[in-house]
């Protein structure tokens, strides 16, 4: 059986976003755990509070990159400078409307960002990128 992740961030400034996208993920498997941020500092305040805990730290992250205050490229360059002293690895998918290729390529070359993926995020999306992660670390 594959292993979907028990917990997913959503980082996104919009809250709709986030209470639809948690929902989207409750109604693909309703044992996820949806942790939800509206900008990168706040996430990545959690990830370094719980650098050590595997139980706390999200085994996904869906980060959006245009945020006030910490967006998406300086929440990457934050994770990127803790990464490596986290209790476990981290799925990061950057989501976001841009449609701007170079933000497509600059999210692809990061080698931690699993991928881009553009908004509107459909239920079957997400079920895809739930599985995507599974079919990682089975």
């Amino acid at each position: 059986m594959l292993q979907v992740p028990k917990s997913v961030c959503v980082v996104d400034d919009d809250s709709i976003y986030q209470f639809t996208t948690a929902r989207m993920i409750q109604l693909v498997d309703d044992s996820v755990q949806v942790l939800s941020f509206a900008d990168g500092e706040q996430a990545i305040r959690h990830i370094h509070a719980n650098v050590g805990n595997s139980e706390l730290l999200p085994d996904m992250i869906l980060l959006d990159i245009n945020m006030p205050f910490m967006d998406g490229w300086e929440f990457l360059k934050a994770f990127d400078e803790v990464k490596d002293r986290l209790a476990k690895q981290i799925c990061i998918y950057v989501v976001s409307s841009s449609i701007d290729e170079r933000d497509v390529s600059r999210a692809k070359s990061i080698g931690y960002v699993a991928d881009y993926v553009e908004k509107p995020v459909t239920t079957d999306r997400l079920r895809e990128l739930l599985l995507q992660y599974a079919g990682s670390v089975n």
